[in-house]
């Protein structure tokens, strides 16, 4: 039996972290082994993370499965989309200069603020009263 070829790709945002692997097959994309349009509800956000495959043109060729943990749902779909960039950049080094063209091998950086001591949040304050 022949070795079917897998590659892995890792993302990460804010405080989500997937770990996504591409297998060929008919273009079928689990999450959490939970079906694309189940985990994520909101069509935004399965358009965003179809982006890399779209832009490559290899949207039918691949299978995506993706284990997310961590965060919302939002910065899980934009882990599990820098994931699936690695991946496909992995599966053929071609693919940088479109996917690096619609800066989808960047990570982003931006981070939660920590909350401070005597304050209610990181930025907002408890309510100050003169009497």
């Amino acid at each position: 039996m022949e070795a079917q070829a897998k590659y892995l790709g890792t993302g990460r945002r804010k405080e989500s972290r997937a770990r996504v692997s591409l297998v060929p097959g008919p273009g079928q994309i689990l999450i959490n082994k939970r079906a694309l349009d189940n985990y994520f509800p909101r069509e935004t956000l399965r358009m965003m993370l179809r982006e890399p495959l779209d832009v490559t043109q290899t949207a039918g060729k691949f299978d995506v499965v993706a284990l997310v943990d961590g965060g919302g749902i939002s910065s899980q779909a934009s882990a599990v989309r820098l994931g699936i960039a690695r991946a496909l950049l992995k599966a053929d080094s071609n693919f940088r200069s479109a996917l690096r063209g619609r800066g989808l091998l960047t990570r982003d950086p931006r981070m939660r603020e920590r909350k401070k001591y005597g304050q209610k949040g990181a930025r907002k304050r408890f309510q100050w009263t003169k009497r």
